[in-house]
């Protein structure tokens, strides 16, 4: 099911309205995908019931009109508040640079660590949304569509280590070298292709996003590099932000991202390197080691600027991923219950050789995916949110 702006939102996902208070606030399950509608300006509203184990995760992403324009400072905030006004989390997000519409995602947690004080009670809590600058320069004048998930992460048998993860190999490996296989990309999280090591290969239209999603199990290490190739089109100029890669963990919350600016000629960047992948991660004081906290289906999302055609022509242009993981897979935590939804924190064998071949079905990990209709077993969780991402970014937890 897709949108004017090129977005194809998760066939079963429910409409719904944000509310223009919290007193009329709908509430959303979790495992379930819906779709709603921000407005130019002012907050809405979506109401959540928790209970008081479970880590609660909620991702949204926005779809800014397609053919329009976009302010640098404009974006996304998104609060999560308890039932008493507290904040239990922020996140604003901007477009950046690029000022390129395109499809961008953030996300918003509840979490019932012991380190913190506030927000573990079970109870009902609120998600309030709206622009980060709807009346900055360039800024798209018409409503946003936005698709919202929501999952819930069950409590560990064993509570582990208590501490920030140790060291790790933080060096920037080689690119993965050999021969590129076709691949391209899907237009949404609900359709992301799916990869695995290797070398993929697409051609990616100025003003498009696409979307690819990576297995990356508990132990292992996932790291990225992007390639434009030439243009072919014979003609001068520099767009400084041309590329927009952002990498997502399974519940869509951000993770890292790199920008690669393009004068025609081939360019290559790297995401920064990230740690394998842990449940005590999430103890630590950087987001980009916080965020990967748990195995499952890792999203790297790619935009290429509209202003690409303006200075080399609206034909496509090569894009590369050369995707490594690195690292054996280890048993995962322990979890006390099951998560919404089922086996969203696991990779399977069939996940693995799926994404090796680079098949186009890859079952296993679209049935655990966010998009994905709810299975009402584990916590009763309930809520919705709304968010931006990209360029410039900025979290803050109380």
């Amino acid at each position: 099911m897709g949108t004017p702006g090129g977005y194809a939102f998760a066939d079963d996902a429910q409409r719904v309205e944000g509310a223009a208070s919290t007193g009329a606030a709908p509430t959303l399950t979790a495992g379930r995908s819906y779709r709603s509608t921000l407005p130019a300006s002012g907050p809405v509203h979506y109401g959540v019931q928790l209970d008081g184990t479970s880590n609660a995760y909620v991702s949204v992403t926005a779809v800014p009109p397609a053919g329009g324009t976009a302010a640098v400072s404009d974006g996304l905030k998104v609060s999560l508040r308890d039932g008493d006004g507290r904040s239990c989390d922020l996140d604003t997000a901007t477009f950046g640079a690029g000022r390129s519409p395109r499809p961008v995602s953030a996300w918003a947690a509840r979490e019932t660590s012991p380190r913190r004080s506030l927000c573990r009670e079970a109870g009902t809590y609120y998600v309030s949304v709206e622009r980060a600058d709807p009346d900055g320069r360039g800024a798209s004048p018409e409503p946003w569509e936005l698709e919202l998930a929501v999952a819930s992460e069950p409590p560990v048998k064993e509570e582990g280590a208590t501490g920030a993860p140790g060291t790790w190999n933080s060096a920037t490996p080689d690119p993965l070298t050999g021969e590129e296989q076709r691949r391209p990309g899907g237009a949404g999280f609900a359709e992301a292709a799916l990869i695995g090591e290797g070398v993929w290969r697409d051609d990616i239209r100025p003003g498009r996003t696409v979307f690819y999603r990576v297995p990356v199990d508990w132990g292992q290490q996932l790291h990225v590099t992007a390639e434009l190739g030439g243009s072919g089109s014979g003609r001068s100029g520099f767009v400084p932000s041309a590329l927009d890669l952002d990498l997502y963990n399974p519940v869509r919350g951000h993770v890292a991202d790199l920008g690669i600016g393009y004068d025609g000629s081939q360019k290559t960047e790297s995401l920064t390197p990230l740690p394998p992948v842990a449940h005590a991660n999430r103890q630590a004081p950087n987001s980009k080691v916080s965020a990967v906290r748990f195995a499952g289906s890792y999203y790297l999302v790619a935009h290429l600027s509209a202003e690409v055609a303006e200075e080399f022509g609206d034909e496509p242009v090569p894009f590369v991923l050369r995707v490594r993981v690195g690292g054996s897979a280890q048993d995962g935590p322990g979890y006390q219950g099951d998560s919404v939804p089922a086996g969203i924190f696991t990779v399977t064998d069939e996940d693995r050789e799926a994404a090796a071949e680079g098949t186009a079905d890859g079952d296993g990990i679209a049935m655990r995916a966010l998009a994905v209709g709810g299975i009402g077993t584990g916590s009763a969780l309930l809520l919705g949110l709304g968010v931006w991402t990209v360029v410039a970014r900025r979290r803050a937890t109380p």
